[in-house]
């Protein structure tokens, strides 16, 4: 068996089709492994489905199952192209969150999110007002002038209060940059989907952005959110996918004795 593995926008998943569902969440801790596994945030399972073209298990890099994940809906909607399992540059698959409907462009893919419900626009939190918002996952999202600084200790705390991912987000013409700790993760992460979403639900609400803004992660990279006929739309590049064998081991490095490149070593 074969893995895929995806960088969408600095967000990386390990992906295979399966025929059957199973758990298998000693085998996403073992592939997402950083220094021992391929290395990745996420594991998708793609499986057959009657209605749609596929469905999917979604599992974070410790094992634990989530319902849904922005940029990996991307990055499975181009493999699903790639593989035959979707077609015409359109794939719609089930997750825990609902379905999912993409649109495929070479490397650039669009996906139709769920509907976010905002389940508290109060929370005060270290003298700051969030919102709790779900966009497939819970988010907690807090505006702010600035955001070089991210207290991971304090998201932490958050991320376990509430059971949720913790985002801040700035604004500044048009442009949301946001960062993100991701539960399952349990630490910041370079681009979160669900998170800028909310974040952007947040400020489209507050009137601070238009129907539609370019997105910052903490990546660098350059993705798009927009709020168009009463759906949530988020686009982006899906990363250029790289082959592995799944009963692949690490090597350990000729130069410097250690785990240090692991994608490297994989053989």
């Amino acid at each position: 068996m074969t893995v895929t593995k995806y960088s969408a926008n600095g967000n990386d998943f390990v992906i295979f089709i399966a025929q059957e569902k199973a758990d298998r969440s000693a085998l996403a801790k073992k592939l997402c492994h950083r220094q021992n596994g391929v290395g990745a945030d996420g594991m998708v399972v793609v499986l057959p489905h009657k209605e749609h073209d596929f469905e999917w298990e979604f599992y974070n890099a410790d094992g634990s199952v989530a319902d849904m994940c922005g940029n990996a809906t991307r990055a499975v909607s181009h493999f699903a192209l790639e593989k035959g399992i979707a077609k015409d540059n359109k794939a719609e698959f089930l997750t825990g969150a609902g379905v999912i409907r993409a649109t495929i462009n070479g490397l650039y893919v669009v996906s139709d999110m769920t509907p976010p419900e905002i389940i508290n626009e109060n929370v005060e939190e270290y003298g700051e007002q969030w919102w709790l918002i779900d966009t497939g996952v819970p988010h907690l999202v807090a505006v702010r002038d600035n955001i070089d600084e991210f207290n991971i200790e304090e998201a932490r705390v958050l991320r376990h209060k509430y059971n949720c991912n913790v985002n801040i987000c700035k604004v500044e013409d048009n442009v949301l940059c946001v960062r993100t700790y991701e539960r399952g993760v349990e630490d910041e992460t370079l681009a979160c989907g669900t998170g800028m979403v909310a974040c952007f639900v947040r400020n489209h609400k507050e009137g601070k952005v238009a129907d539609r803004v370019k997105v910052h992660p903490r990546s660098g990279d350059e993705l798009y959110v927009s709020y168009e006929e009463g759906v949530y739309r988020f686009g982006g590049k899906a990363g250029d996918p790289k082959v592995f064998d799944e009963t692949a081991h690490i090597k350990t490095c000729i130069l410097c004795g250690d785990f240090a490149h692991p994608n490297l070593h994989i053989v």
